[in-house]
């Protein structure tokens, strides 16, 4: 067994918009312990999200190798991916993705359906996830019924469905109040201390008190401190000059 999770070796990623082509990630290397918190830091348009997709297998690299739990992701088919994005990655999205028609125990229980788990199984395994995160009295209410940190929780329950060792977490906390971040970075800590592998994409630096390895971007490359900390200070001068 490696001793990284998560390993990529030139990953690069550009999008092509109209006849301008924008690099979004540019010839990254990364090694990410099994059993880490990584917290990856950089300001809009540094790469943040693009790195997160690819290594869930959400997107796939213009050059470069992605490697997570062994797999090659870069070598994988649609039906690989998918099987790989089912049963080794939990996604938290900050947008949530969760279902509006569907209650919270219905939301929790809906990726099990695509692994072919049974309806019995896929009920009692949604009622103990909604337990763990506190939400059981919850269960049969809508997204719309449900306050913005318990959406969030919902979202957590649901990417643990299929017992996942690595959690992808795009800004989990952005669209919450200061309170209901707090609880979300509290419950992130916990799922590392259950031995998950956790990488967050995240503006709110409090996720570095429950870090293990920090991940800085700019323009698509991995920086060291000192020149991530030069660069925003000079932007935050520029800016004060406008």
């Amino acid at each position: 067994m490696t001793a990284s999770i998560v390993r990529t070796r030139d990953l690069s990623r550009a999008f092509t918009m109209g006849s301008e082509t924008v690099v979004a990630l540019d010839a990254v290397d990364l090694d990410v312990p099994r059993g880490s918190f990584t917290a990856v830091l950089g300001p809009s348009g540094s790469g943040k999200s693009t790195l997160l997709h690819l290594l869930g297998g959400l997107d796939r690299p213009s050059a470069g190798s992605i490697e997570v739990d062994g797999q090659r992701l870069e070598a994988l088919d649609e039906n690989a991916l998918a099987a790989f994005r089912r049963t080794t990655v939990g996604f938290i999205f900050q947008s949530l993705n969760l279902i509006p028609s569907m209650t919270a125990l219905g939301n929790v229980g809906f990726p099990m359906q695509f692994a072919g788990t049974r309806p019995a199984a896929r009920l009692a395994r949604a009622w103990e996830l909604l337990r763990d995160v506190d939400l059981e009295d919850r269960a049969y209410h809508r997204p719309a019924e449900l306050s913005g940190g318990q959406q969030q929780r919902v979202a957590v329950a649901r990417a643990l469905v299929n017992n996942p060792q690595l959690i992808l977490a795009d800004e989990p906390t952005g669209n919450l109040d200061s309170l209901s971040g707090a609880q979300m970075m509290h419950l992130l800590a916990e799922l590392h201390r259950q031995g998950r592998t956790v990488i967050v994409v995240s503006h709110d630096l409090r996720m570095l008190r429950y870090a293990t390895h920090t991940i800085r971007l700019l323009d698509g490359r991995v920086v060291g401190e000192a020149e991530y900390e030069a660069a925003l200070a000079l932007a935050a001068g520029e800016k004060g000059l406008q």
